[in-house]
């Protein structure tokens, strides 16, 4: 029998190879831009062109390369920052398996220029799909240029896995950000299709956060310090008032190097415990400085996650610097044992007798008259001033009394939403969970279960409804056909709402800009990191406008973007689940027999928009078999 165990040709190998390193654009341009740290250089430029699929362009002024070097650097595993497997844990590089530009070369089309300083030419060498094309010389100013065009051109099922131009984007961004927050001591500039996001100057770290997540770091962050003999730690905290409905800014660094590490993110989440409601997130930009031979790099092949020798001591560091810092800046309580309780003023001595306080009161004292009429009034110690009389005060509540306190809650958005006229008397297919499971009704009296589901009668059992889900229903679907029918009114405002986001999430909001527009928001620019509302649905208040705002840009996070199909069911949810009724509220009678019946009346009542369940039902056969 022949042997089946073949060797797999380089190309093959770099193409596989290439599926670990290269998964998308953005994985491209981490790599050049991480090589262009490595080489020295302290100004860099980004150029990209259609989501990166035509053209990723770094250009850097490092060392540069020779003309051995420049051809050698494609080579696979051919690296000059580690010669043997113990330089594996003392690393001091962000790159270091020589990986990266053979396969970027396996599945593109590659131009490198490169020149150092004691050299009078640079070298000039294109490659397409692993294959030298030409190798020369060229006029260049020292440094290096690397070109990537057509990404995934000789694999086309790969470039058919790539996301829309926004969700790519989106992607390349984040990784332009993670490495220009690790390094503020280099010059930055990202062009995306001629126009130029960001022209980042070599600054502070506090500088450079105000420069890509706005301004006013003092007000929302504060600042943390410790240096110990596992690890030294600085970076900036957000403070509790300034927490997100998102986890898009935070970020932790190595050494200079992004990670994801939910270990140490869940540290930073017990330092806020009791300051923090459950759905939001704080942000930080955190930065550790730790011996290289305590960590290892090597076991992911982005290198976002790393091992840590002492986790649990980093972990322990970490939040009681966290803790120590919001009870320095008086963000939450603290005790300082240090102070000398002599020192302290005595506020009321036990023998101290204070005599109670007389209010003096002119009753012929007239505010429309002039006051030379009134300065010869006098006053005395006892007023002569009476209070009217309040007979009859009663009179005022007249025909209140059969007003309940339940009136003040309100299902609909609007006051003119039609009630739903199906009851739970009336059998229709809407109020039906299923061909075993139609209702007849019992008792107009719901039960509320610890605050998040409603109880009642059906002829087989106990129905359950999840209430936030349930009201999160009723509202979907009015805000969407209220937003396919254009039956928004907007209302402008007397002093325009100012929503502070970086160009990123200005970029993300132009995406539903028309969208919010058609619905009755209203947008005067963006400058200075700023967007102005001066219009909102009248639906809305101003505190909900900036929380829809925030809670849209979330969402679009999250889905990648990929559900922008259907930009109107986003917008939809994101009213819906900002509006309804929360996990926690108390409600009366009448506010659940109207999400009851409102609900029956949807077009489907069992499952919410996200496509979860709402209701169910106990069988009062199951009931049975519990007490025999």
């Amino acid at each position: 029998m022949s042997d089946i165990i073949k060797l797999l040709p380089d190309s093959v190998a770099n193409q596989i190879a290439a599926g670990e390193v290269v998964q998308r654009p953005a994985s491209a341009v981490k790599e050049l831009l991480e090589n262009s740290i490595d080489a020295g250089a302290s100004e860099l430029k980004l150029i990209v062109k259609d989501s990166g699929k035509t053209l990723i362009q770094v250009i850097d002024n490092g060392k540069g390369m020779s003309n051995t070097d420049a051809r050698m650097s494609f080579e696979r595993h051919a690296t000059s920052k580690i010669s043997s497997a113990d330089d594996l844990f003392n690393l001091n590089t962000k790159g270091f398996r020589g990986e990266a530009l053979s396969s970027i070369a396996a599945i593109s089309q590659v131009e490198l220029k490169t020149r150092r300083e004691i050299d009078d030419l640079a070298t000039i060498i294109k490659i397409e799909g692993s294959k030298i094309k030409s190798q020369d010389v060229c006029s260049a100013p020292v440094g290096t240029s690397i070109s990537i065009k057509n990404l995934f051109f000789n694999i086309p099922a790969r470039r058919n896995f790539l996301k829309s131009e926004k969700a790519e984007t989106k992607h390349i961004v984040d990784e332009f950000l993670r490495i220009a927050l690790a390094h503020p001591d280099i010059n930055f500039t990202f062009t995306h299709n001629k126009t130029t996001l960001y022209n980042l100057r070599a600054s502070s770290l506090k500088k450079r956060i105000d420069s890509l997540f706005g301004s006013k770091t003092n007000d929302k962050f504060f600042p943390i310090e410790e240096d110990t003999e596992i690890v030294s730690l600085i970076g900036f905290v957000g403070k509790p008032e300034f927490a997100k409905r998102r986890r898009g800014e935070q970020f932790f660094f190595v050494n200079d190097r992004f990670i994801k590490s939910s270990y140490l993110n869940h540290a930073v989440s017990t330092a806020f415990e009791g300051l923090l409601p459950p759905d939001s997130f704080p942000s930080y930009f955190i930065y550790l400085d730790i011996d290289p031979k305590s960590i290892d790099i090597n076991i992911h092949p982005t290198k976002t996650e790393i091992k840590f020798d002492d986790e649990r001591s980093i972990y322990a560091i970490l939040r009681s610097t966290i803790k120590h810092s919001l009870g320095q800046y008086n963000i939450s309580p603290s005790l300082d044992f240090s102070i000398d309780r002599n020192l302290d003023e005595e506020l009321m001595k036990p023998s101290s007798n204070f005599a109670q306080p007389t209010i003096e009161v002119d009753p012929d004292y007239n505010p429309f008259q002039n006051d030379a009429t009134n300065s010869g009034k006098s006053y005395s110690g006892q007023a002569s001033y009476k209070k009217p009389d309040t007979k009859g005060w009663d009179s005022l509540y007249s025909g209140l009394e059969n007003l309940s306190p339940d009136d003040s809650f309100i299902v609909s958005p609007t006051n003119d939403i039609e009630s739903s006229n199906i009851t739970w008397e009336e059998e229709t297919e809407q109020a039906k969970l299923g061909s075993e499971s139609s209702f007849e009704h019992k008792s107009d009296i719901h039960f509320q279960l610890h605050k998040k589901y409603i109880l009642s009668h059906v002829r087989s059992g106990m129905l359950t409804i999840d209430q936030n889900r349930a009201h999160e229903r009723i509202l979907y679907d009015y805000f969407y056909n209220n937003i396919t029918q254009d039956n928004f009114a907007s209302q402008q405002l007397l002093f325009p709402i100012e929503v502070e986001m970086n160009e990123s999430q200005w970029a993300l909001l132009q995406q539903v800009l028309p969208d919010l527009e058609k619905i009755g928001y209203s947008f005067v620019g963006f400058q200075n990191n700023t967007v102005t509302v001066s219009g909102i649905p009248i639906e809305f208040s101003e505190s909900d406008s900036k929380n829809m705002i925030d809670k849209i840009l979330g969402d679009i996070e999250i889905a990648e973007i990929d559900i922008f199909e259907n930009k109107l069911h986003l917008l939809a949810l994101s009213f819906a689940k900002t509006k309804a009724v929360k996990y926690g509220s108390t409600l009366q009678q009448s506010q659940m027999s109207e999400i009851v019946n409102k609900l029956f009346a949807c077009a489907n009542p069992n499952y919410s928009p996200s496509g979860k369940l709402i209701t169910n039902i106990i069988d009062l056969k199951d009931l049975d078999e519990k007490f025999n």
